[in-house]
């Protein structure tokens, strides 16, 4: 938890950038992820020296001579501004392309590109004490720390890009109630969001009830799970469990120290753009057989604006949808790189539940009658704002199998205005996601229990709620419409008026009143 000292901090540095020239969000996100990176380098050497100490072999990062201690951080940090703008420049950055680093080998080839945008050294000076300041030693504060940096990224990216608000994010993963052994994938991953508070999520639910969660690393640089019931898991965690792809290398560098920070050190976060054909190609970070099928859950938010040249897309995803529309093809390429039987919660604009096209009725029908389409939660139409004011939901599906009914939630309310602000609100009614949570459980509890759809239907038949149920046969009947609109029923209240004759008396003795008033104000001129 982030205390109002820090987020000061952090905010008063966010000024300087902005009054120093830098005034992209993700450039000063960027700049400052370069100096987190130096200084847990920095760290994890001097854990690897303590070891080296008590006789352990171990393999040091910097060279040894003068010129290579020089690119450690407790060396550098407390140089003058303008030599140290220098430095970092001339010699810092461009050494993370030649330390032979253990551990996130994806960040070190993505921090191998490092640049130094800050011009100003006074900015420079502020930005490191900041960063020298940070509790980076602390598994359950850095990565709050890194979340709220990324809280601050307010302008949507050139390719429809935007940041998932948190809250949405926690939201689908308790949804989905991820597994210690699962291997999970965000093919659009951005800043890696849906992974990072993934591993949060395990902390909290697989952690001992005496421990705070999170990791944390003893003296001799060893990383440990503070929950005991996660640490049979730790090298999957660590190694197997994440997988990002994104073609955006800026985000690719953010996502990776998010990951970092979270406690997943080798967590793989890849430049791939996934729906592009070279995905079934295979390059040197694949093993073998894992770029199909390859996946337990995968949990997204995929572009949703976008129009591809179908030549260029992997033939195993048009030919599930034959698209241009990315918003179409990313639902087919996540029932791609699922395994028989994973599962996924992907958000889509509310176009791909209810479009006419052919391409949108296929991808529809596949859902529904190809694999097993679990529910649609509908998301009011401000959950995106100030990014995108489009409407949107939450496909919830398994590959294989067939549909018997699809859940349905209407979701008024997320615990925020909904206009550009986005002000948090409390009080009744303010937030429907604990609660359709709490159906969206029972539902699935009922399903696993193999309840008939007699038991189902008197439990979420009711349409006038804001949870119910409908048969796959009735939705196929509609063109494999999605939208909730189309299924739900709406109460209208009769509403009671006076008869028009006693409507007409009192705005009859009304008038009377004000021309007596009238009257006795003009007695008094």
């Amino acid at each position: 938890m982030l205390t109002g000292a820090l987020r000061k901090d952090i905010d008063n540095l966010w000024t300087k950038f902005w009054t120093g020239g830098i005034t992209n969000p993700l450039t000063v996100i960027e700049q400052i992820s370069y100096l987190m990176f130096a200084r847990m380098l920095d760290m994890q050497e001097e854990a690897s020296e303590r070891k080296a100490a008590k006789g352990v072999q171990v393999k040091l990062v910097y060279p040894q001579d003068k010129a290579g201690q020089l690119l450690r951080w407790k060396n550098f940090k407390n140089m003058d501004g303008k030599g140290l703008l220098k430095h970092l420049k001339g010699n810092v950055y461009p050494g993370f392309a030649e330390l032979k680093l253990s551990g996130n080998t994806d960040l070190a080839n993505f921090m191998a590109d490092a640049d130094c945008d800050i011009k100003s050294p006074d900015l420079l000076v502020s930005a490191i004490e900041m960063v020298d300041n940070l509790p980076l030693n602390q598994s359950d504060i850095k990565g709050d720390i890194y979340e709220y940096l990324l809280s601050k990224l307010t302008t949507a990216g050139i390719n429809g890009q935007f940041r998932t608000p948190r809250h949405i994010i926690d939201f689908m993963i308790d949804i989905m109630a991820p597994q210690p052994t699962d291997t999970i994938c965000d093919p659009s991953c951005g800043t890696a969001g849906f992974l990072a508070r993934t591993m949060e999520h395990l902390n909290r639910k697989y952690s001992s009830s005496e421990a705070e969660g999170g990791r944390w690393q003893d003296e001799e640089g060893n990383w440990h799970f503070s929950g005991d019931l996660l640490e049979p898991y730790s090298q999957h965690i660590d190694k197997d469990m994440f997988w990002g792809f994104d073609f955006d290398t800026t985000m690719l560098r953010v996502s990776s120290m998010n990951m970092l920070l979270h406690g997943v050190t080798n967590a793989n976060i890849h430049y791939q753009d996934s729906l592009n054909k070279s995905w079934a190609q295979g390059d040197e970070y694949w093993q073998a057989g894992v770029r199909e099928n390859a996946f337990d859950l995968v949990l997204a938010n995929p572009p949703f604006k976008g129009s591809l040249d179908d030549t260029s897309v992997n033939k195993a995803v048009t030919d599930i949808v034959s698209t241009k529309k990315t918003e179409l093809l990313f639902v087919a390429h996540i029932l791609n790189i699922l395994k028989l039987g994973g599962r996924s919660a992907t958000i889509v604009p509310d176009g791909v539940l209810f479009g006419s096209s052919k391409a949108h009725q296929s991808l529809r029908k596949a859902l529904l009658e190809e694999n097993t389409l679990e529910g649609i939660i509908s998301l009011p139409s401000g959950v995106f704002k100030p990014y995108a004011g489009v409407s949107t939901a939450i496909l919830i599906f398994t590959k294989g199998g067939s549909t018997d009914n699809v859940f349905f939630y209407d979701v008024q309310a997320d615990g925020y205005s909904l206009d550009d602000k986005r002000t948090p609100l409390t009080g009744e009614g303010s937030n429907d996601l604990p609660l359709a949570l709490d159906k969206w459980q029972q539902y699935r509890e009922q399903v696993l229990a193999l309840a008939d759809n007699t038991a189902l239907t008197e439990q979420f038949g009711d349409r006038t709620q804001p949870a119910f149920i409908v048969p796959a046969g009735e939705i196929a009947d509609n063109k494999y419409d999605l939208s909730i609109n189309r299924y739900k029923e709406v109460v209208y209240e009769e509403e009671q008026y006076d008869p028009p004759k006693e409507i007409l008396a009192r705005l009859k003795a009304l008038e009377a009143e004000i021309q007596q008033d009238l009257v006795e104000l003009e007695g008094m001129l």
